[in-house]
């Protein structure tokens, strides 16, 4: 079968290759791709991996074969999914606790942004509790999981602001549910009960800064590529506030994520009451120009590769 390799040290490169076809477990849906969403976080590091791995998180396409186990979707399903890696191939065997079936109406590029951006998003949000009249900061805010936490923030009933990098990256995030939109954290106003931080760096000591005294901080990233770092003092005058890191693969395996999250992701979309903010889309023939604009910050959503 095929799937995207790396090409190795020389910068980063993919291109199509002959790979051995997966062996399914138990417990496994073997799916045949039709859609992959591009993260930042597989696509900064692909000069890093030997030539010829096979990447890949966030999976859509058609169930080709059911899990022997007797769990998940039949056979024939168009569904989506998450793995921790060889995603980007013709055939892909997915934990079915992973997997959702895709209603009519929701496209394959729409659903592919939910695995990680989508389930990031959702955990985050739920790590802060109830969130009806609450305020909630989302840093990169014009980013595939900040556009999609920003929206699921407004649904659940609170107050959100949208933290971006460039003026010109506020357009749209006040109609997708933010109160305010503010260029760099230090322009965030007053006290925050949950803060979605994804910058690292100064952004993540700000956040610290305007936390509430009850707050939860929860991060998940660092695209700043630099460091987070907290005052040894932050903690004993914030005694009632949390800082928690999110790493959704390890929310996947404990169970707390999955195919219900997703099933109700994929029902809001449904609805219309939820839009995964796909602007850009590319061929798995030719994925570069995709990885390429995402690696420069030239994507405000999402990115998702088609495979023909």
């Amino acid at each position: 079968m095929k799937a995207l390799v790396t090409t190795g040290p020389n910068g980063p490169g993919l291109e199509l290759a002959d790979v051995a076809e997966p062996q399914p477990a138990s417990n496994q849906a073997l799916v045949r791709l039709t859609a992959t969403s591009l993260n930042r976080g597989e696509v900064r590091h692909l000069s890093d991996e030997e030539p010829g791995t096979v990447l890949g998180w966030d999976v859509v396409g058609t169930v080709a074969q059911a899990a022997s186990d007797g769990s998940g979707p039949s056979s024939g399903s168009r569904v989506v999914g998450l793995v921790g890696e060889a995603g980007w191939a013709e055939q892909v065997a997915v934990p079915t606790h992973a997997l959702a079936v895709i209603p009519e109406g929701v496209s394959d590029a729409a659903a592919a942004v939910l695995p990680i951006a989508g389930l990031t998003g959702w955990r985050a949000l739920e790590m802060g509790g109830l969130l009806l009249g609450s305020r909630v900061l989302v840093t990169g805010g014009a980013g595939g999981v900040g556009r999609l936490a920003i929206q699921l923030a407004n649904l659940a009933g609170a107050e959100v602001t949208a933290v971006v990098g460039r003026p010109e990256r506020r357009a749209g995030l006040v109609q997708l549910g933010a109160t305010d939109v503010v260029v760099g954290i230090e322009a965030a106003t007053g006290r925050f009960d949950l803060i979605l931080e994804s910058v690292g760096g100064t952004s993540m000591r700000t956040a610290s800064e305007i936390l509430s005294p009850e707050g939860v901080l929860v991060t998940y990233g660092r695209s700043s590529g630099e460091d987070g770092e907290i005052d040894p003092y932050w903690f004993g005058d914030h005694s009632g506030a949390r800082i928690e890191g999110l790493l959704v693969f390890t929310e996947v395996d404990r169970h707390r994520l999955g195919t219900t999250q997703l099933e109700r992701m994929l029902a809001l979309m449904a609805a219309g009451r939820f839009d995964p903010q796909v602007t850009r889309t590319g061929s798995w023939h030719d994925p570069m120009p995709l990885v390429n604009a995402l690696l420069d910050r030239q994507v405000d959503g999402k990115a998702v590769l088609t495979v023909e």
